[in-house]
C-alpha cells in the first residue's frame, strides 16, 4: 500500500485482488497483538451469548477468516496510512490552550497548603466540578476548590472519545445490563422483583441523563463557549434479529415517559447520517456532537476567571488519606490538606483506591480518522453500526470501536490495534460503500465500567470523600449534571434539584451490597 495522501477520496475500487488478499491476511496475522487476543475474547463473549464454548470459537473463525480473506482486504484497497501514524487523537492535535498550567507561565509556583475541596482529574467531571464551583461557592476566604490533573486538561479519555454528548444508554438497555448483576447481590428478591428494581434503576438513570444533556446545551449557549456543538442526535444501526428488540426497547421508553429514544426507517437513516442499512435503526434524539477537548477547556477556563478555583496540571495524587478532620492530599509536588474530596478518575479509581479493584475496571476503546472517506457521510450526527462508530468532524472522518476490559495498571495506555482499526474499515465500507480513506491518526482510550454496567455518585468512604465514575463510556451522559448535584451537596445547597439519590448511585451499592440503602419497589 502506498503512503501518499488521497487525491481523489471519492473513487476507489470495488474489490481486492488475490494478491492484495494474500498481502493482507499475511498482514494482519504479522500485526497481531496481546490486546487483538484479548479484544477476540469480548467480541466472542458479546457477539456469541447462549453458545456453547467449541460453537462460539467455531463461530468465530469463521467470521475471522471472512473478515481477513473478503471485508479488510476490500476496504484497505482504498485505504493508505501516513507513513507516521499519530497517536494523538484530533481533539488534541492543534495544542492544549491549558498545557502545563500554570507552571508554565509561573515556573516557581507551589500548591496551596490547605483548600475546602480537592478534586482528582480534569477530563469531563474534573471539568465540570470546576464550573460548577465558580458558579455555586462563595468567593468568601477559606472556599478554594483545587483541580489537580496528572497529565493534562482533558488528556485522558475526556480528549479520546467519539465527541457526542449522549443521553446515556437507552432505557432498556440500562435495564438489562443491571438486570444481568441483581441476582448476584440481591437474593432476598424474586425474578419479577429484579426485573422492577432493575426498570427503576433505568428511569432513574435516564431522567438524569436527560437533564445531563439539556444542562450541557445551556451552558454552551449561555457562555458561549466555542466547542462545535451541535444537536442532530445519533443513529444506531440494528440488524434483523435486533428488530423486535428495538422495537421492544421504543414501547419501553415511552411507557415510561422517556421519550428520547424512537425508531427510524432506512430512508431516515440515510437521509440523516448517509448510512445505507436494511432494518430500521435506534435514534437518539437529543444526541449531540461536540470537540470534547475544547468543551473541556471552556469549562475549566470559566471557572478559572473566579477567584475559588485553581488547576495544577501534572501534578499526580499519590494517596489521600483522613487525617482527624481533614483529608491530606498527597502528590508528586507535595501535600494539600482539604475538608472535601472529588475523585473524578474514571479508570484510574482503582490505582489510587484498590478497594475499587473488580468494581471500576478499565476498559480499552480506540479509535482512528483520517482524511477522505464516505462523500455522503453527513456531519454533527452520532452514526453507530452494530459493531462500531463513525463520524465526520470537518475535514476528518472518524472510526472507532472496542469495549474490552484491561488490566489496572494499564489504565491510560495508549495501545490502539491496527487489526480493529482495518476490521472498522471494512464496516464502514459495509456501510457507506467504497471510498478512499487516508489514515492519519489512531489511539485508544480507557473508560471504566461497573459491574452492572450503571454510575456511582457519591460518598465513597462515609465520610467526605466523593466520586463520579463508572459511566460505562457513556461520560457526557452522566459528568455534568453528577458534578452539579456533588457540588451541590458539598457546599450544602438545597435550590436545585438531585438527580443522582443514593439508594440508585452510592458507592456502597458495589463496595457494600449489604449495607446499600436499596430503593423501595414501586408495585
Amino acid at each position: 500500500m502506498t503512503s501518499e495522501p488521497l487525491r481523489n477520496p471519492n473513487v476507489a475500487p470495488a474489490s481486492a485482488t488475490i494478491g492484495a488478499r494474500i498481502r493482507g491476511v499475511l498482514g494482519l496475522l504479522c500485526g497481531l497483538r496481546k490486546h487483538d487476543f484479548r479484544a477476540a475474547a469480548t467480541w466472542i463473549n458479546t457477539m456469541y451469548p447462549g453458545v456453547s464454548p467449541v460453537a462460539r470459537i467455531f463461530k468465530f473463525l469463521h467470521w475471522a477468516l471472512r473478515q481477513m480473506w473478503c471485508e479488510i482486504p476490500n476496504s484497505l484497497c482504498a485505504t493508505t496510512f501516513a507513513p507516521h501514524v499519530s497517536k494523538t487523537p484530533i481533539w488534541l492535535a492543534d495544542g492544549n490552550p491549558l498545557e502545563n498550567h500554570p507552571w508554565a507561565a509561573a515556573p516557581q509556583a507551589s500548591l496551596p497548603q490547605r483548600v475546602h475541596t480537592v478534586v482528582i482529574g480534569a477530563g469531563f467531571t474534573g471539568g465540570a466540578l470546576a464550573y460548577h464551583w465558580s458558579r455555586r461557592a462563595t468567593a468568601e476566604p477559606g472556599m478554594q476548590m483545587a483541580v489537580l490533573e496528572m497529565g493534562e486538561a482533558a488528556s485522558g479519555s475526556s480528549g479520546r472519545n467519539e465527541g457526542l454528548v449522549v443521553m446515556g444508554r437507552y432505557c432498556t438497555m440500562v435495564r438489562d445490563t443491571v438486570l444481568k448483576h441483581l441476582p448476584r447481590v440481591r437474593h432476598d428478591l424474586s425474578e419479577s422483583d429484579h426485573r422492577q428494581l432493575a426498570l427503576q434503576f433505568a428511569v432513574a438513570y435516564c431522567r438524569a441523563a436527560y437533564r445531563n444533556g439539556d444542562l450541557i446545551e445551556q451552558t454552551i449557549r449561555r457562555e458561549g463557549f466555542d466547542c462545535d456543538y451541535a444537536r442532530q442526535g445519533w443513529v444506531q444501526a440494528r440488524d434483523a434479529d435486533q428488530q423486535a428488540a428495538l422495537a421492544e426497547s421504543v414501547r419501553t421508553a415511552l411507557d415510561m415517559g422517556l421519550a428520547d429514544w424512537t425508531s427510524i426507517d432506512p430512508d431516515e437513516v440515510r437521509r440523516r447520517t448517509g448510512m445505507t442499512v436494511a432494518h430500521n435503526a435506534g435514534f437518539s434524539i437529543a444526541a449531540a456532537s461536540f470537540h470534547p477537548a475544547k468543551w473541556v477547556w471552556s469549562l475549566l477556563n470559566a471557572a478559572l476567571r473566579s477567584e475559588n478555583v485553581e488547576f495544577y496540571s501534572r501534578t499526580r495524587v499519590l494517596k489521600v488519606e483522613l487525617v482527624g478532620d481533614d483529608y491530606h492530599v498527597h502528590t508528586t509536588r507535595g501535600v494539600i490538606e482539604a475538608r472535601y474530596v472529588v475523585n473524578a478518575i474514571e479508570s484510574y479509581t482503582p490505582l489510587l483506591h484498590p478497594q475499587f479493584h473488580d468494581r471500576i475496571l478499565p476498559t480499552q476503546t480506540q479509535a482512528a480518522c483520517g482524511e477522505g472517506g464516505p462523500a455522503a457521510m453527513q456531519p454533527h450526527v452520532g452514526i453507530s453500526g452494530t459493531r462500531g462508530f463513525f463520524g465526520r468532524h470537518k475535514a476528518h472522518v472518524l472510526v472507532g470501536s472496542d469495549a474490552t476490559r484491561v488490566p489496572d495498571r494499564e489504565a491510560g495506555r495508549i495501545q490502539p490495534s491496527r487489526f480493529i482499526t482495518k476490521f472498522l474499515l471494512g464496516e464502514m465500507r459495509r456501510y457507506f460503500g467504497p471510498s478512499r480513506y487516508h489514515v492519519t491518526h489512531e489511539w485508544s482510550g480507557t473508560v471504566s465500567y461497573t459491574p452492572d454496567e450503571y454510575p456511582i455518585v457519591g460518598v465513597m468512604d462515609g465520610c467526605r470523600q466523593y466520586i463520579i465514575g463508572g459511566m460505562a463510556g457513556s461520560g457526557t451522559g452522566v459528568s455534568f449534571n453528577a458534578a452539579r448535584c456533588v457540588v451541590n451537596r458539598i457546599l450544602g445547597q438545597t435550590d436545585e434539584p438531585d438527580d443522582y439519590p443514593a439508594e440508585y448511585f452510592a458507592p456502597s451499592r458495589l463496595l457494600d451490597p449489604q449495607g446499600h440503602p436499596w430503593p423501595e419497589l414501586e408495585r
